[in-house]
């Protein structure tokens, strides 16, 4: 059955984004662990890290391997580390995982995939720890990847998922070819049906990025830019999402907001810098502005 997909209007948005209230303290915003990053791609732990920070999560852990720590931990200070033990370069060792799974619980929110990497114990482990969640969490990239080698995945899932597919690994989850990118109404009913089937919220990206949830309510982003084209832009979405998700929203809402707040970044970065060359970093440097200007208010 098609599915109608309904705008995420910026009025929603303001009204469904957790508050800030002016006597607020950093635990109010929420724990987010980030389990993210490989040798080969250091980086979208960093970016993960930076899109929770910068979309107001009030702690931000990022649990890497100690290579990965090494080559990173003195980029942006505000992050906190969590190095992992490692069997290889870059490759989380089987204790570090089980570091990882023990500290989640102590989170509000958990993002597990931006640039693991794809070696096999990896995503064994990846969709071992996935499956143990005990809080809400935020699935992408490899953890998608690890997800979609297990046809039944989502079967005694216990903790509420976001899932953030692009339309390739989509289709490496549902096992059909992912849909047509210029059919919005195809993308609407094909992630309306995987949210129905999988029993979590689905963000199917792209332009004009569809967020569903289980329960069958579908919502649409108005934004399409080749500002967000860029790599790390996902990253950066992971991590506006967890963030929402640390500081209370409920997953669907959680989704739509970082996916309305995300593509504000991009309409932005499109008029600040232009739609050719805009990068990751400052994708999450747009982010506060964002929300300010989803929010109503003023901002530099």
């Amino acid at each position: 059955m098609a599915a109608t997909a309904r705008p995420i209007s910026d009025a929603w948005v303001a009204s469904n984004l957790p508050p800030r209230l002016p006597r607020a303290h950093k635990g109010d915003f929420g724990r987010v662990l980030v389990i993210a990053g490989s040798i080969e791609l250091p980086g979208a732990a960093l970016l993960a890290g930076l899109g929770a920070m910068r979309s107001g999560a009030g702690l931000v852990r990022v649990a890497t391997s100690d290579s990965v720590v090494g080559m990173l931990a003195s980029a942006i200070p505000e992050l906190v580390w969590l190095p992992l033990d490692e069997e290889a370069p870059g490759l989380i060792a089987p204790a570090g995982w089980r570091r990882a799974t023990s500290e989640a619980a102590a989170n509000d929110a958990v993002i597990v995939g931006p640039g693991l990497g794809r070696h096999p114990s990896t995503q064994r482990r990846a969709r071992q720890l996935i499956a143990s969640l005990s809080v809400p969490g935020v699935v992408d990239a490899d953890g998608l990847n690890a997800l979609a080698q297990n046809g039944t995945w989502w079967q005694g899932q216990r903790a509420p998922l976001i899932l953030t597919p692009h339309p390739g690994e989509f289709g490496r989850l549902t096992g059909e070819p992912a849909p047509d990118a210029d059919d919005d109404d195809g993308r609407a009913t094909a992630a309306a049906e995987a949210a129905a089937t999988w029993g979590q919220v689905v963000v199917l990206k792209g332009a004009n990025t569809v967020v569903a949830d289980p329960g069958g309510e579908v919502l649409r982003a108005e934004v399409a830019t080749p500002a967000l084209a860029t790599a790390g832009s996902g990253d950066v979405l992971a991590g506006a999402i967890g963030a929402l998700l640390a500081a209370g929203a409920a997953p669907f809402v959680a989704a739509a907001c970082g996916v309305a707040v995300h593509g504000a970044a991009g309409m932005i970065a499109a008029e600040r810098i232009g739609s050719t060359g805009a990068m990751a970093r400052d994708l999450a440097g747009f982010l506060p502005a964002s929300f300010a200007r989803l929010r109503g208010e003023r901002a530099q």
